[in-house]
């Protein structure tokens, strides 16, 4: 067992309670940054790679037919994973946003493609639910059970909004338990049913769920009702019969009181390793615990604890995931420390002895506060295949260097691009920031300004602009001034090009057409006009 400090290579910002690591094909990804993503990585998914006590990140894309996934915080991560026989993706379920909203929706993040250069690319579809669907939440869990051939997935737990009835000016953003159901959905159909069972009274949020075969292990998380973490053990059991599936609980004793918990799966038996969480309020809790599931139950063993610093052992909070087989990611915030440039201190733990083996990894995924799940071994310079490249791009690339994330590369969007301080009024913030116009989606909707030394860019929300104006002024051809410049929603139409006129020449008199006339005495002409008038 060793504990290694890690040096973070320009990423340390990105790096956030409540995120995620997760792992496909061999390679540690980051889901859920600090922020909005930015033009670097517009997808806001990061591969981690850990190499002589550096931790980089590159930026992961997606694919054309994938759909937008926002960045989300404390979601409920399931792993497919490939020891259980599913296919390797992810499934992630709630979560909030950098704007504090709590999401409903259910995203599949599966592999699509590797690069000849080995990049990895994504792809990510939204599933929809259908019947008894679970409302928004976040610090829940998801587990994949399997019963008579069929496969299903578990949904517990988790906090939200008051109900709108409910919310108040004072309490608008206050969270509640979500009520103790059990909500249980095919992946195919997306036909979702809810459960209440009479042993989970309670809500809770930040437990940790571990499924084998048909069975389901609730390890107790926090109840906001009680504010306790009570020592709890559930086991849940699903038969998936031909009509209606059933489910029955069992209260179980030798249950752990810890919340926010990390874990990782070691191997491809039911064998995981829980480190960090709390056990209250304002105490972390130290130790490691052996969790292993066989066709008796669950047993928990204690393990030897890494020799912890004195940041570890001094910080208040502390987060991580799961990168790699038997090992994990641990952060600590460097507290009091005004001088340390990074926002936290980052540790790898890692559980295995020199004389295992580190294949695939494979770690199951749950629901923590601090963050959730996975496993991945950073591929070495000998597993690299550079197949139809130019050796020009061969030169110093062999650990990725070249597409490394570096945040100083990044523009300051507060200052320039879309997050200028437009006018004297503007209120935006890219931290809290959501789409006011149909057309937006990332980034705010802008108009240029004709007044003044070349002009200059506004928001249009900061100019009050209703949505039919912004069109009509973004597809015609006239001018803008914003309220410090006089306020007028537009000026004039642009004059228009001066066209010289033809000159008109005048034909000969032997060309022209002349009207038909007819011939008549003026007789005739006073009989048509006595009879017409």
């Amino acid at each position: 067992m060793t504990l290694q400090p890690l040096t973070p290579v320009n990423c340390a910002g990105l790096l956030q309670p409540g995120c995620s690591l997760l792992q496909l094909d061999g390679e540690v990804l980051l889901f859920g940054q600090k922020g909005w993503p930015k033009r670097s990585c517009p997808t806001g998914v990061f591969g981690v790679r850990f190499k002589h006590g550096e931790m980089k990140l590159r930026a992961i894309s997606f694919s054309n037919d994938s759909c937008y996934l926002p960045q989300l915080r404390c979601p409920a991560v399931c792993r497919l994973d490939p020891y259980d026989g599913l296919q390797k993706s992810y499934l992630i379920h709630g979560g909030r946003t950098p704007n504090n909203e709590i999401s409903s929706s259910l995203y599949l993040l599966t592999m699509d493609s590797r690069g000849c250069n080995r990049k990895l690319t994504l792809r990510c579809k939204e599933k929809e639910l259908v019947a008894e669907v679970p409302g928004p939440r976040y610090g829940h869990t998801m587990s994949m059970v399997q019963s008579r051939g069929k496969t299903a997935c578990v949904l517990f737990g988790g906090r939200s909004y008051m109900p709108s009835g409910e919310r108040t000016t004072e309490s608008w953003n206050s969270v509640v338990d979500c009520p103790p159901q059990v909500f249980l959905f095919d992946l195919e159909s997306g036909c979702c049913s809810a459960h209440t069972l009479p042993e989970l009274s309670d809500g809770q949020s930040f437990h940790l769920a571990l499924a084998r075969e048909d069975c389901v292990y609730f390890i107790e998380g926090h109840s906001l009702a009680s504010d306790s973490r009570p020592p709890r053990l559930f086991r849940l059991h699903v038969e998936l019969l031909q009509g209606s599936p059933l489910l029955s609980c069992e209260t179980l004793d030798n249950g752990l009181s810890i919340s926010s918990a990390i874990f990782t799966r070691t191997g491809p038996t039911h064998r995981y390793i829980i480190l960090g969480g709390y056990q209250s309020d304002s105490q972390k809790r130290m130790e490691c615990t052996t969790v292993i599931l066989d066709e008796k139950g669950i047993h928990f063993e204690p393990v030897e604890t890494p020799k912890w610093t004195p940041d570890i052992i001094h910080s208040r909070t502390w987060f991580g995931g799961s990168s790699g087989e038997g090992s994990i990611l641990l952060a600590v915030p460097t507290e009091g420390r005004p001088s340390q440039q990074d926002m936290h201190y980052f540790y790898q733990v890692n559980f295995q002895t020199e004389g295992e083996t580190r294949e695939e990894d494979g770690t199951l995924g749950c629901s923590q506060e601090s963050t959730d799940y996975d496993d991945s071994t950073p591929l070495e310079d000998s597993e690299e295949l550079y197949f139809g490249r130019e050796p020009h791009e061969l030169d110093g690339s062999s650990d990725g260097e070249g597409d490394a994330y570096n945040e100083e590369d990044e523009e300051d969007e507060s200052q320039t691009g879309y997050w200028i301080k437009c006018c004297l009024g503007c209120q935006l913030d890219p931290n809290t920031w959501e789409p006011y116009y149909s057309t937006e989606l990332h980034r705010p909707a802008m108009i240029f300004c004709s007044r003044g030394e070349g002009g200059h860019w506004v928001h249009a929300q900061c100019m009050e602009l209703s949505e039919t104006l912004l069109l009509k002024l973004s597809q015609g051809s006239k001018k803008y001034f914003c309220l410090d410049h006089g306020g007028l929603p537009y000026q004039e139409m642009t004059p228009p090009r001066h066209i010289i006129p033809l000159k008109r020449i005048t034909m000969k008199a032997k060309d022209k057409k002349r009207p038909l006339t007819i011939k008549m005495s003026p007789a005739k002409k006073s009989f048509f006009r006595r009879l017409f008038d």
